[in-house]
Order: structure tokens, then C-alpha cells, then sequence
């Protein structure tokens, strides 16, 4: 990702009125690993499939110290594809048939998945630590009750001393596979630090953070160290995965950090190849880029909600009085407020709220289906029940059910 100097500049100015939270012990940590970092390693033929085992035991070991500690640590990891891959080329000499599908690439992922346990398990057990294989899929954070289990689950592990070590489950979700992705597990780590309500995330790659131009074309170019606002500019510069390997980029990167900061979660991204890399960033040593949270704290139904922010089932539009009413005067949303409807979702469905210019302004679950909001939007409320023939209320959402961005 490379914003261009003069919207570097602009979010630094756009960023002065932002008054960051004050730190609080790190207790809880989330960490990604990305694919480069865990099958980064080059097999006889040159191609960057094997696991690389003398990454993973650099990084295995600096989470163990901060285990030692007493911290928690969670481990969100990438690789299953690449892994997979090289079992299968080691077995066949050749990548199978359709290797393009997306079924393909689940067999692949199921193949490395074990590769990549067996490998966390070995050397995690250097340290005397035990890990527990954690596979999430989407509905798992955006359904309340699954929420609440992954979150019940991941609590008892950690309470055993016990390493969560988490991925995607590809075998039942698609979308990663797909290419409409969390972002190599960008997203979704961020998603599983806001149920945890984690006290830091880290996404280690191979960048060593958000660049102010692309280091590729221009080797001068430098990190940017700290951003307290991710500016619509700076999501407009976003760009997908430079060598094609994963499936995230500073794209993804930015999407996981905005749901991490707006929840209260610091975020830092840097390399995951510098030296003690994880012990640094949480003795506050300034590298990488840090992304540093402006709310200390959000209520637990309302960080569910949030999470609807990556994966939500449409949109509702709204006006300027409505918008102001929700941000202002934390008002629930009439039908009266609503232009304009998009996608299409159900009753109890994780929807998003957005002004007239696109400007998301909340999220929240759905009174009605976009079908009832469709033939309702613009109305007064006291219409709502001849209008539709069933009535839940003159909410469209509940304010009780809503979370302000």
C-alpha cells in the first residue's frame, strides 16, 4: 500500500484532532502470521512452497517468551494453500488437475493444515507449550451465538495455558478461496481480537509496515510510524498483494486495522524477518506502524456488531437528519430516515448504515428484511404496519442494536 506524500500529509492533519487512548498492559495478544513468513522457503525446484521451519521457530519462540510471561498470545496463521501444495507435489510431482478451482485449493488447504499443526505443535513443544487447532469460518464471528462460542472456546484455551493456533476454515468457507477474502487472515484476525477484546494485534508479513510510497518503484520511500485515522484517502491508495502469493495486501491490512481501532485494539503491522520483532513491539519500541486506537472501550454486543463491518448482508442509505440523529443524538433508524436500499438480507441480519455520500456512519441488525425496508423506507412509522401486514416495531434498528463507526 502506498499513499501518495500529499495524502500522507493530509492524514496526518486529519489525524491531530484524534486523541489516542491511554496504553494498558498488554494481557491479550493477537498475532498473524503471513504466508512469506510460513511458506517462504524454497524446495529443490526454487518455488516458494515448503513450510519454512526456521522462520516459524524464530517467531514460535518469541511468543513463547511472551507466554512465559504471562501473556496471551493467539496465533492466527497463514500458509495452509502453500503447504498443501508441496505435499502434493512431493507426492505427484505435479499440481493435480484444475488446480484453479476452488475445490482444488480446499484439498489443498486440508493437506497443509496438518502439515502446518504438525509443524506448530513440534515446535511449540520445545517450549513445553501445547497449541489446539482452531478453524473459524465467516458465519462463526457474524452469527451472535457462534460469536459468542468461538469467543467461550478461544477463552478456555488461553485460560489452560494453552496456544489457540487459528486459521480459516477452508474447507467449508469459500470466500477466502474465492478471492472475496478476509485477506490472508488479515480481517479475520482482527475480527477474533474484537471478540477477545484483545489488547494489541500484530500482523507480521514481510513489509516492514504502511510506506508513504511503494517501497517497489521507490526504494527511498518510508515508513509511515504511527496513523491515528485511516483517512478515505489512504484507503483509496490501497492495493492488493504485491507478488501474488497471498490473498491479503495493505488493502486487507487497512480494513483489519480500521475494525481493530474502532473497537479499541491497537494494531501494528511490521516484518515478521526483524530481529525479536514481537518483544519490541511490545516493549513499545516504535517500529513498523502502529495504528493507535481512539476508544477504550466497547460494549461486548456492540463489538459483535462491529465485526458485521467485514461481512455484512446489505446496506440501508439514509438521510442527513437521520445520519445526524444516529451520530449525534444516538437515535434508532425509522423508516422515515431511509433513501435507499442495497443487497439483500434478512430479519436479524448484520447491516450497514451509510449517509448519502457512501460515508459508513453504523452497523446494526435488521428489524426488518431489505424486501419490507424497501416497500417502507421514506414512510412514517405509523404506516409501517398497514404497509407491510406484520409489525416488529417502528425501529428499522434499534439503537440497542446499533454501533456507531
Amino acid at each position: 500500500m502506498a499513499p501518495t506524500s500529499e495524502n500522507v500529509r493530509q492524514s496526518r492533519q486529519d489525524d491531530e484532532p484524534v486523541q489516542a487512548v491511554e496504553t494498558r498492559p498488554l494481557r491479550r495478544i493477537v498475532v498473524k502470521l503471513g504466508t512469506n513468513l510460513i511458506t517462504g522457503k524454497r524446495n529443490a525446484r526454487g518455488d516458494r512452497r515448503g513450510i519454512d521451519e526456521d522462520s516459524m521457530r524464530g517467531l514460535v519462540a518469541q511468543i513463547a517468551g511472551l507466554h512465559a510471561e504471562g501473556k496471551q498470545v493467539i496465533v492466527v496463521t497463514s500458509g495452509a494453500v502453500g503447504a498443501g501444495r508441496e505435499v502434493l507435489f512431493q507426492k505427484n510431482g505435479n499440481a493435480g488437475r484444475n488446480p484453479k478451482t476452488v475445490a482444488f485449493r480446499q484439498m489443498l488447504a486440508a493437506l497443509g493444515q496438518t502439515q502446518l499443526m504438525l509443524a506448530y505443535e513440534r515446535l511449540f513443544s520445545e517450549h513445553g507449550i501445547h497449541v489446539a487447532q482452531t478453524l473459524i469460518s465467516r458465519s462463526d464471528l457474524t452469527q451472535r451465538q457462534r460469536y459468542l462460542n468461538v469467543r467461550d472456546t478461544l477463552e478456555a484455551i488461553l485460560d489452560s495455558g494453552v496456544i489457540p493456533i487459528v486459521n480459516e476454515n477452508d474447507v467449508v468457507a469459500v470466500e477466502e478461496l474465492a478471492g472475496v477474502v478476509y485477506g490472508d487472515n488479515d480481517r479475520l484476525s482482527a475480527m477474533v481480537a474484537n471478540d477477545l477484546e484483545a489488547d494489541l494485534l500484530v500482523l507480521l508479513g514481510e513489509m516492514d509496515g504502511l510506506y508513504e510510497k511503494d517501497p517497489h518503484l521507490d526504494p527511498n520511500a518510508r515508513v509511515i510510524p504511527e496513523i491515528r485515522k485511516i483517512t478515505a484517502s489512504i484507503r483509496r491508495e490501497a492495493r492488493g498483494p504485491h507478488d501474488g502469493r497471498g490473498s491479503g495486501g495493505m488493502e486487507s491490512k487497512l480494513e483489519a486495522a480500521e475494525l481493530a481501532i474502532s473497537s479499541g485494539t491497537p494494531m501494528v503491522i511490521a516484518s515478521g524477518r526483524a530481529p525479536n520483532v514481537l518483544r519490541r513491539i511490545c516493549d513499545g519500541e516504535a517500529i513498523g506502524t502502529r495504528f493507535t486506537a481512539t476508544i477504550s472501550k466497547v460494549e461486548s454486543k456492540k463489538r459483535w456488531l462491529m465485526t458485521g463491518i467485514t461481512d455484512s448482508h446489505g446496506a440501508v442509505y439514509v438521510d442527513d437528519g437521520a445520519a445526524t440523529a444516529l451520530r449525534e443524538r444516538g437515535r434508532s433508524l425509522l423508516a422515515a430516515g431511509i433513501t435507499g436500499i442495497r443487497g439483500t438480507f434478512d430479519r436479524g441480519d448484520i447491516i450497514k448504515i451509510e449517509d448519502r455520500s457512501g460515508q459508513l456512519v453504523a452497523c446494526g441488525l435488521a428489524t426488518y428484511s431489505s424486501d419490507d425496508m424497501d416497500k417502507i423506507k421514506g414512510r412514517k412509522s405509523g404506516d409501517v404496519q398497514a404497509l407491510l401486514g406484520h409489525f416488529y416495531g417502528v425501529e428499522v434498528v434499534h439503537r440497542n442494536n446499533m454501533a456507531l463507526v
